[in-house]
């Protein structure tokens, strides 16, 4: 960081003002102050700045207004918001319109040259990127209209510190879109940590998290970090994040709006600065309305919400995907790539792929296992059989899946011999049935085939005595 970095602080408060001139000018940078909106808005017209902090309350409007206006007219400045301490509301809408971070009053001064240094290495050209492994790349390859949608959102949320919650099926690779925004990002430098959270046991949760001191409990030999230290400087995955249990979810909301934990058996907090990206294959908006997630972790860590395509979104990447995938498993055992026939490729282009491209790299690896010469055929696929109306329409994420339930089970009624009412209840509860089969009695995937909430679907089966 040199004087050539510039920032514009933009406060009422003059004491506010000093001390950040105070703190930045000691880290190199040139300063430029606004007591308002107005001063604020005629320094940006003539000037150009790397970083740019400012309150949320300004005597002739909103911090908010400026936010929105820089990352209209000045997408390359990052904003950051000042607020009052416990405004984590006011924090979590100023990250929705654009802020790159934000920072509470009083200012921890560590805090603060963390979000400066991140905010300065965002428009660092110089900065290395840091690629993907060759078997994951895979999974974000395509030139589908999907595709190029995913990429340019990544590009955009990789400049911002805000927490991004990643939504997609199982397979459509997750983890690689939370390795690409960190890659991307300004944090690319420091550690990227996943963490499958329902691989973690309840009882060892907080001290793998948070970490501990040394005799805290059983078995805790020595001072141990937790993944929030280990991830310092850099970006935690939180992958499953459904999985984790209500009070582990309490403790995780407070150190993400803290930024710092408590290992166990410590007597004081350690300040932590780590972006968190989350993700899983659930609907957590129905885990909210259930009571089986917080709304208030849910709202902190869906500040950016970004949903990953399933392969049945962007079938046009598949010979693409199918080719890279071959060549990559052909290389790995020193053989000659195989070509796809026709027929396999319209075998693939017909199947729902419930698993994604992780189930496309199982199949096409059993392919080249089973292949004889250089071709490989639509047999050699050894694809799962032709799946019911209700599996496809499920598989489609289209609000058909329950008029695809309706026309199976119709079939099995005589509308002759009941009354409308008891007709309609009875074709009601035929097709429940059908569905929760199909789903091997889960509630919340069947009500998701059906298009109606868990709640509406639990108020029928109790009206028509099936629970």
């Amino acid at each position: 960081m040199n004087a050539t970095h510039s920032a514009l602080i933009v406060d009422d408060e003059r004491d506010i003002r000093e001390l950040l001139v105070l703190t930045l000018g000691r880290m190199g940078l040139r300063i430029s102050t606004a007591a308002n909106l107005a001063e604020a808005r005629e320094l940006l017209a003539s000037n150009h700045f790397d970083l740019c902090l400012t309150d949320m309350r300004l005597p002739d409007g909103n911090g908010i207004e400026l936010v929105t206006e820089i990352t209209r007219d000045h997408p390359a400045t990052p904003v950051a918001m000042i607020t009052a301490f416990g405004s984590m509301d006011l924090a979590v809408e100023a990250l929705k319109a654009g802020a790159f971070d934000f920072v509470s009053k009083p200012v921890d001064i560590n805090v603060l040259r963390g979000l400066v240094r991140h905010a300065i290495e965002l428009n660092n050209e110089a900065r290395p990127s840091t690629p993907p492994p060759p078997e994951n790349a895979t999974r974000l390859l395509g030139s589908s209209p999907a595709m190029d949608e995913l990429r340019a959102t990544i590009g955009k949320v990789a400049r911002s510190q805000a927490p991004v919650y990643i939504l997609g099926e199982s397979g459509v690779g997750k983890e690689l879109v939370a390795r690409t925004i960190h890659d991307q990002g300004a944090r690319a430098a420091g550690p990227f940590i996943p963490v499958n959270c329902g691989a973690i046991p309840g009882e060892l949760m907080e001290s793998e998290f948070f970490g501990h001191r040394k005799g805290s409990f059983t078995g805790a030999h020595a001072d141990k970090p937790g993944l929030f230290q280990a991830a310092n400087g850099g970006t935690l995955f939180l992958d499953e994040v459904a999985e984790l249990p209500l009070q582990m979810q309490v403790k995780l909301l407070r150190a993400i709006q803290e930024k710092s934990v408590r290992p166990v058996g410590a007597a004081t907090e350690v300040t932590v600065d780590v972006r968190i990206l989350s993700a899983t294959h659930k609907d957590l908006g129905t885990l909210v309305q259930d009571g089986r997630f917080r709304h208030d972790l849910y709202y902190r860590i869906n500040v950016i919400e970004l949903r990953v395509p399933p392969l049945r979104e962007r079938r046009s990447d598949l010979p693409q995907l199918a080719d890279t995938i071959l060549q990559r498993l052909a290389q790995s055992q020193g053989q000659k790539p195989p070509q796809l026939a026709a027929s396999a490729l319209e075998a693939l282009d017909a199947y729902s792929f419930p698993g994604n491209v992780r189930e496309l790299e199982n199949i096409l690896e059993r392919s080249l296992a089973l292949a004889d010469g250089d071709r490989i055929d639509a047999s050699d696929l050894r694809l799962p059989q032709p799946q019911s109306a209700v599996q496809r329409a499920a598989a489609d994420g289209t609000a058909t899946a329950a008029v695809a339930v309706v026309q199976e089970a119709v079939v099995d009624i005589d509308p002759a011999n009941a009354a409308l009412p008891s007709y309609i209840e009875q074709m009601e509860r035929t097709v429940i049935q059908k569905a929760l089969e199909e789903n091997r009695w889960n509630k919340t995937k069947t009500a998701a085939q059906l298009g109606i909430t868990f709640r509406a679907l639990r108020y029928k089966l109790k009206k028509l005595g099936m629970e």
